[in-house]
């Protein structure tokens, strides 16, 4: 067997580090894509392990760093709720979070009570929803994405995957377009 000349053998060493890295980087980003048409995915498990315990872990990129900053500096008041978590678990979320947020124009704006559903994005994309829709029991709020978007756990809010929630009223139909 003959061996490579030792540039080539440093060349190749370099290059997979370099393919390892970008590898690593475009896992770790998945979320940033909220601000574009690709999916909007929760790449760092912890996040979704805690956040996904209660409500879908909704992509960083949907809100800006400062608002993230709010919400996670305020865990035991999180929106009526004690969601406190250990030290650790705030600092690597949080520096996740700020990292993945949103910077495009559409979302560097940061909505009323740092809430995803007041964004002006939000509200523009949702303005043909009855608001008594999100009352609905088969919705219960306009914070359930899951209840429309089928593949909202998955980071994708693509218009084509929104059905008709089972159980809801049925008067509401004429409205849906799916």
């Amino acid at each position: 067997m003959k061996k490579m000349p030792l540039a080539r053998v440093q060349y190749a060493q370099t290059a997979t580090k370099w393919i390892a890295t970008l590898a690593l980087a475009g896992l770790s980003v998945g979320s940033a894509w909220a601000d574009s048409k690709g999916p909007m995915v929760p790449t760092l498990p912890k996040y979704q392990a805690e956040c996904a315990a209660c409500h879908i872990a909704y992509p960083a990129g949907m809100l800006p760093a400062p608002s993230w900053k709010r919400i996670m500096g305020s865990l035991d008041k999180h929106y009526g709720t004690d969601a406190s978590l250990d030290e650790a678990s705030v600092r690597e979320i949080s520096q996740w979070l700020q990292v993945n947020a949103g910077t495009t124009k559409r979302v560097r704006e940061e909505p009323p009570q740092d809430r995803i559903t007041t964004s002006a994005w939000f509200v523009r994309k949702h303005d043909e929803v009855d608001p008594a829709i999100w009352k609905q029991a088969a919705v219960k709020s306009a914070a359930n994405c899951i209840a429309c978007h089928t593949r909202a756990d998955k980071g994708s809010f693509s218009e084509r995957e929104i059905t008709f929630p089972k159980g809801l009223d049925a008067r509401f139909r004429r409205n849906w377009s799916d």
